[in-house]
């Protein structure tokens, strides 16, 4: 198999960087909570996003937790009785171990994706977009269930996982291949649909560009979450053990990806109502009582947020009637 590290190396490394990773999440989810959180009242708190955001940190926990103990059996507790040492050892695709953490990986992807795919729904409320990425999420989820019953059937012979003939290298390659276009597409069409928002609506506003720093940092999640994607998918089709290595960093990354969207979008909505509070109480009273108090129709945009990511525009006539004192 043309690779430059081994296989005991490649699980060990694999191990501390997923723990980098890992800590860097913790405080992400930390950071998401609080700011989801900070100053609100329970009836304003997201619930579904705050359980799915715990979800995510369990699935990545336990896959940690899978990561030592596979490291600890192969390098320790059956390094010299298993045949053929630690390195035939972490070339049995068959290992139960390996199956856990790749059924925690699956669902992981699936969880995130299905977010994603969900505030496409909830932004432009249409099923007909949200049809190809939800066809994706499925492809996604058979790849991942057909990739892993292969690897349970590959001997400890790892060059048959590598073989282009291999029934596991075509299912990793498809499952890759549709998580990449998954992610990428509903990224897309939710950070569009949001700019197209924006820009019909800073016309009536007078603070511009106030929902751009999410379609930024959606952009940015969609990026570190592609470019991790595509390393790993390259890395198999290069019969490459570094593929090891990325899938075990997929996991915080996926964890990360979500929480800093959340965390942006949290801090724009504080700041936006801060900023109409601040422009509020500027206004001097005893100016407003030097004009007579007569019924006025003004058109208001209003922003509506649906699901953290959701945002609608209604423009509405409506009438305010000022009362002197």
């Amino acid at each position: 198999m043309a690779s430059n590290i081994s296989l005991d190396a490649a699980s060990l490394l694999a191990l501390v960087l997923e723990g980098v990773a890992y800590g860097f999440s913790i405080l992400m989810f930390i950071g998401t909570i609080w700011a989801l959180t900070y100053k609100q009242h329970m009836q304003d708190v997201s619930r579904p996003i705050i359980v799915v955001a715990i979800l995510l940190l369990i699935l990545s926990t336990v896959h940690i937790v899978v990561s030592v103990v596979r490291v600890e059996d192969g390098l320790v507790k059956y390094r010299n009785t298993f045949p053929g040492g630690p390195v035939v050892f972490f070339a049995d695709l068959s290992q139960y171990t390996f199956t856990i953490k790749n059924v925690l990986y699956i669902l992981q992807t699936l969880v995130a994706d299905g977010v994603v795919i969900y505030r496409c729904y909830v932004v432009w409320r249409s099923l007909l977009v949200v049809v190809l990425p939800g066809m994706l999420w499925c492809s996604v989820a058979v790849t991942g269930v057909f990739a892993t019953y292969s690897f349970s059937q590959v001997t400890t012979d790892s060059e048959q996982f590598y073989n282009e003939r291999g029934q596991p290298a075509y299912w990793v390659t498809a499952f890759f291949a549709s998580s990449i276009a998954t992610n990428l597409l509903s990224s897309a069409l939710l950070a569009y649909r949001i700019w197209m928002i924006e820009r019909k609506v800073s016309t009536v506003r007078t603070k511009k560009n106030t929902t751009m720093p999410i379609v930024r940092v959606l952009v940015d999640s969609a990026v570190l979450y592609s470019v991790a994607l595509l390393t790993a998918l390259i890395s198999y089709a290069c019969s490459s053990n570094g593929g090891i290595l990325m899938v075990d960093m997929l996991m915080p990354i996926i964890s990360i990806a979500f929480y800093m969207v959340l965390i942006r979008i949290a801090i724009n909505r504080k700041h936006s109502h801060i900023s109409t509070i601040g422009m509020i109480s500027a206004t001097e009273p005893s100016r407003l009582q030097q004009y007579p108090m007569q019924p006025l129709q003004v058109t208001i945009s209003k922003f509506t947020h649906h699901d953290s990511y959701g945002i609608e525009n209604k423009n509405r006539p409506s009438t305010f009637m000022a009362e002197s004192r």
